[in-house]
């Protein structure tokens, strides 16, 4: 079953949308078991009433909190309501605000699947150009308004892709349209499949409900860093995919935008060549709404943009490493004494650290149980990326490590951003030897400068195999020097990074796109195009499956605000 409309009864019955009682903080142990009964008596302590003056409970966030080494447990959220609402204010009266609050049952009443908008009545079909989670998002909201859209996607359906990226892997043939990072689902496909959003956005609950719906666990809908795996995300983005067909979108695979047409300053529609069976057809689709949610990674678009005189700007992005760690000893530091306990998720991290130069070094989509994977996009190039599998059950536990570039490395020119990313992927191709086999090299020798690759108990989990090399050498000196530098850092911070045998595969230079495409603030209307929105993580304005979702939300709320809402 499919999410057809924003329906939020599963977490809201009980409450009939009136004020509640929001529990913050509440803490439960780690053998507590986690069912309404047990959820009722720790409220009911934690409101300092009787459970019989309690109505309804529900859990809203579940995280954990190890900040005591002696007291690793779980903080919850959770809304209440009592027997007697009258009661409500009194209790709530009693508590500061961080711990006890009223407030609305959730309801997400500014969504964009709740606003009365009249059915699409124009002749002209929307474009969305690109499949992954901007586009799709973008598309599901069009068409749930008879937009009828057309999502056009330069790689695969998420099947067919799966069998591409295999034959990389293993046989090292590199499909340049059909890889990690270009097809169905974009690059979040093959990854954590993580759903964290750092917006404050009512779009967000719209996202999960949907993916909820399409087959993610349900436990996305109440943790606090959700996350879905890439074995079960290709199996939702089927299922969505489904769906949109039947509102009537349309998917066209293997068709990739080429230009824009333009008819007094407007986009008047799109060229593209479409693929099938090793044959190239060039075709034409005339539409006055073009919405651009081409990923990180297309540079031949970016190129065919900057061509046309699209404005184009620099945007930041990092570039590094892929560390790996023993997921156990990642587990130890961050549960102590409590790691290995069978209700705790395996542990993940996120660690930054300004270093000298102005720079940041940090750690980027952390993939607990997981293992690195081939992510080239371009011939004789190689590219890391992480991914874990739902259940996380890897031995290793491997992240980005990557130190922050802007547009004054670059002289803000945006094609000079594109090409040092290249620079890089095509040295790490070289120094791997070949074959898509990637450089790698201990956290020992790194920070020692020795260029050896000193195994230990952790084994890389490239898919390719890697080779030993000097990982310092690929990268400019100060980029270099920074990512030693944040590393140390890291190791006072997490016992694991002490670890003088954790390994660190290269490169990893596709942590966001390196170019942002201009549009209005308020409108999200290309500021030199109308009719176009640039849209995701590609456009320059999301990072991350949720951020990018979000965003195509966005985009296409806004174009039907053009019309009057119904009465």
């Amino acid at each position: 079953m499919f999410f057809t409309g924003f329906c939020y009864k599963d977490l809201t019955e009980g409450f009939g949308g009136v004020l509640v009682l929001r529990i913050h903080q509440l803490k439960l142990p780690l053998d507590a078991q986690p069912d309404e009964e047990t959820l009722r008596r720790f409220c009911a302590r934690q409101l300092r009433i009787s459970e019989k003056q309690l109505c309804t409970v529900r859990l809203q966030k579940r995280s954990v909190d190890a900040r005591d080494k002696g007291d690793v447990h779980f903080s919850l959220t959770v809304d209440a309501t009592a027997s007697d609402p009258k009661t409500e204010a009194a209790i709530a009266a009693r508590f500061r605000p961080n711990q006890v609050t009223i407030v609305a049952s959730p309801k997400p009443a500014e969504s964009v699947m709740e606003l009365k908008l009249p059915p699409w009545s124009r002749s002209a079909r929307p474009v969305v150009v690109g499949a992954g989670p901007a586009g799709l998002f973008c598309a599901l909201t069009l068409a749930r308004r008879g937009a009828s859209p057309l999502l056009m996607e330069r790689g695969q359906p998420v099947e067919q892709r799966a069998q591409d990226v295999e034959r990389l892997e293993q046989h090292g043939l590199l499909n340049e349209e059909s890889n990690v990072l270009f097809g169905e689902g974009g690059a979040g496909a093959f990854s954590d499949g993580k759903l964290t959003c750092g917006l404050n956005s009512p779009h967000i609950q719209t996202v999960l409900q949907t993916l909820y719906q399409c087959g993610a666990p349900e436990s996305i809908l109440t943790a606090q860093k959700p996350h879905v795996g890439t074995d079960v995300l290709r199996q939702v983005l089927v299922c969505a995919r489904q769906r949109l067909i039947e509102l009537g979108g349309e998917v066209r695979f293997g068709c990739k935008v080429t230009g824009l047409s333009l008819r007094d300053g407007k986009v008047s529609g799109v060229k593209y060549v479409s693929s099938h069976e090793n044959e190239a057809e060039e075709g034409f689709f005339e539409t006055d709404t073009v919405f651009l949610a081409i990923g990180h990674s297309a540079r031949d678009t970016f190129a065919m943009l900057h061509r046309q005189g699209m404005p184009l700007e620099c945007k930041p992005f990092s570039v590094g490493f892929r560390a790996e760690h023993l997921q156990t000893e990642i587990d130890k530091s961050l549960y102590h004494a409590a790691a290995g306990h069978p209700v705790l998720p395996v542990g993940e991290y996120q660690l930054s650290q300004h270093v000298s130069g102005g720079r940041c070094v940090y750690t980027f989509c952390m993939c607990p149980g997981g293992s690195v994977c081939a992510a080239a996009s371009e011939e004789n190039a190689v590219v890391t990326n992480g991914m874990s599998l739902h259940a996380r059950n890897g031995k290793n536990a491997n992240a980005a490590v990557v130190v922050s570039v802007d547009g004054r490395d670059f002289d803000n020119d945006p094609t000079k951003a594109v090409a040092f990313q290249r620079q890089l992927e095509q040295a790490a191709y070289r120094a791997g030897g070949g074959g898509y086999l990637a450089p790698a090299e201990t956290v020992g020798s790194f920070l020692a400068g020795r260029g050896q690759l000193e195994l230990g108990a952790v084994q890389p989990t490239y898919p390719r195999g890697v080779a030993p090399a000097d990982l310092g050498a690929l990268l400019p000196d100060e980029l270099s020097s920074a990512l030693r530098e944040g590393l140390t850092s890291f190791g006072r911070k997490l016992a694991a990074y002490r670890a003088p045998d954790a390994v660190l595969t290269g490169l990893e230079t596709r942590t966001s796109s390196p170019v942002r495409l201009l549009r209005d603030k308020e409108t999200l209307v290309c500021e030199a195009l109308p009719g176009l929105y640039p849209c995701g993580e590609g456009a320059g304005y999301a990072g991350g499956i949720m951020t990018a979702a979000v965003d195509g939300v966005r985009c296409a709320a806004e174009l039907m605000k053009r019309y009057k809402p119904c009465e």
